[in-house]
């Protein structure tokens, strides 16, 4: 067999029809221009500008317009995805799941058949308000039919894994899917072997050595040199047009960040010459997507993106994105924190306490790698925070605590505990508890759908600022991704968005600027200014 594994190639035969590149509806407007390849519209973007009088300390809002072309590429074409940890829960489920639906395989419960299904992935199980029809009722349409967009049935699949088990081991190793389902899927899934990875003790727990059995090895250079080879030859031997690389693999320690180590691209490239220690496997793998054009995201909490690693991406004009797929409790935290925030409501504690069992868990039971995932998680509500100044005085911020233990036997079960203490009128104390089960890699896996969708559209993006001005992609670090992440990495001097409805109506908002469309409110003027 062929060393380079997708499941596209096994399915091929007896999959179905499938909707990469559709859209449910056409724009009739002037500022709107459709080619047989492209969509591009004209526009305008509304926004304020405000200034402060040093005498009087008052605020002046100046409304201003800036007008952009969008161009979007409608040929979706054959993309593939590459995932790091291709044999995790993560990447296994995710693998398992896009083969029952794209081969309609149905598997047997104590409730009776289910039907597979894209629930949990906001692009394919979410929709958008267009607008109102004739008689001002809400439409609706799905979300991945605002623009064209690939579909996850259409993805060529590969990867790597510092293991070796061929993916339906992984997969019943993993122990998150249906015994049926699985029984369905896992010869298919058994002719997929993982590519040999990169393998630093030092990053990851060392609970993680017995798994450790598929390695490149060789010098940094050398192995840099490796990755770049095999993200050509997974592009050549499936003939894509794009690949993206997702990081999916285990939470590392922390990297440090010096001058004449990894601040800059130059300084980066030469620090994996010298084979320096603190280039991580996540940053390696991130350099060598860059240099093959390959977008690529992190889906786990360490700093792989250290500066010269968006700089470099900046360089070759590349995409990155990333950290941490944003799953259960912290995605629950940036809808809760901000409801209280927006509700005058002041958060004076947050503590946050989950367990699992699966091999996250055991990986984050270590000292260095916890600590990368609390920073991950502490951060959610400092934006909600710092926007409400008669709540919070500078400098203050609420106690946030987060706890996280290995317990075996839950499995990929998580639970995950939250504690909110406020202060509300008159010095008066409320208390929010809640207590959330989290299946926690049948949430994960639509998340790695979602930002693989997204970052490819937006390789088909282009924009400009005037008609003579030259078609530009959008600025390399895909903070558009951010509904998807906990710690949301952004562009130099960008601010930090945490709050889950702003990410989604950014996002949204987005996609409707690119077939000219103004962005969604919920003003309904025409239910309330009328008579």
């Amino acid at each position: 067999m062929s060393p380079i594994n997708n499941l596209a190639n096994s399915a091929d035969a007896a999959a179905p029809a499938t909707a990469s590149g559709s859209t449910a509806f056409k724009v009739d407007s002037p500022s709107v221009r459709y080619t047989d390849s492209s969509i591009e519209s004209d526009y305008v973007y509304d926004s304020t500008v405000v200034s402060r009088d040093a005498a009087s300390g008052k605020y002046s809002a100046k409304p201003t317009q800036v007008h952009y072309k969008f161009r979007t590429n409608t040929n979706v074409g054959r993309v593939g995805l590459m995932m790091v940890g291709w044999g995790g829960n993560n990447g296994s489920t995710v693998t398992a799941s896009i083969l029952a639906n794209k081969k309609g395989i149905s598997w047997e419960t104590r409730k009776g058949t289910q039907e597979p299904n894209y629930f949990g992935s906001l692009m394919m199980a979410s929709t958008v308000k267009l607008g109102v029809d004739e008689q001002l009722k809400d439409v609706y349409v799905p979300f991945n039919e605002v623009v064209p967009m690939a579909h996850p049935n259409d993805i060529v699949i590969g990867g790597w894994d510092i293991n070796s088990k061929n993916i339906g081991d992984a997969m019943r190793r993993a122990q998150v899917l249906p015994v049926d389902l699985q029984r369905r899927v896992y010869d298919e899934l058994a002719e997929l072997k993982p590519l040999p990875s990169v393998y630093y003790p030092d990053f990851i727990a060392a609970n993680q050595e017995e798994r450790a059995d598929n390695l490149i090895g060789g010098t940094k250079q050398e192995q840099l040199d490796h990755l770049r080879k095999d993200i050509r030859d997974f592009k050549q031997a499936n003939g894509l047009d794009r690949v993206i690389v997702m990081w999916t693999a285990n939470t590392e320690r922390y990297a440090d960040v010096a001058v004449g180590l990894n601040d800059t691209a130059d300084n980066l490239l030469q620090s994996i010459a010298n084979g320096h220690s603190e280039v991580s496997p996540s940053t390696l793998f991130a350099v060598a997507s860059i240099l093959e054009g390959a977008p690529f995201i992190n889906g786990s909490p360490q700093n792989t993106l250290v500066p010269g690693v968006i700089e470099l991406a900046e360089r070759e004009h590349t995409f990155v994105g990333g950290d941490d797929f944003k799953s259960g409790q912290t995605k629950i935290k940036s809808v809760l924190a901000e409801f209280l925030v927006n509700a005058g409501i002041k958060p004076l504690a947050i503590t946050s306490y989950n367990h699992l069992g699966n091999n996250d868990g055991c990986n984050l039971s270590a000292p260095a790698q916890f600590r990368s995932k609390e920073i991950s998680k502490s951060s959610v509500v400092d934006d909600m925070v710092g926007a409400n100044h008669l709540l919070y005085k500078k400098g203050e911020h609420p106690d946030h605590t987060i706890v996280i233990k290995y317990v075996p036997s839950v499995g990929d079960s998580k639970r995950a505990m939250d504690e909110y203490v406020s202060e509300i009128f008159m010095g008066g104390l409320n208390t929010i508890s809640l207590y959330n089960t989290c299946e926690d890699s049948l949430l994960a896996s639509p998340l790695i759908i979602d930002l693989f969708m997204m970052t490819e559209l937006m390789t088909r993006v282009t924009y400009r600022q005037g008609d003579d001005a030259e078609w530009l992609p959008f600025h390399s670090v895909l903070s558009i991704l951010s509904y998807m992440l906990k710690a949301p990495v952004v562009a130099p001097n960008t601010p930090v968005v945490n709050a889950l409805a702003k990410q989604r109506m950014a996002m949204e908002n987005i996609l409707r600027a690119f077939v000219g469309l103004p962005p969604n409110n919920e003003m309904m003027l025409e239910h309330k200014a009328f008579h």
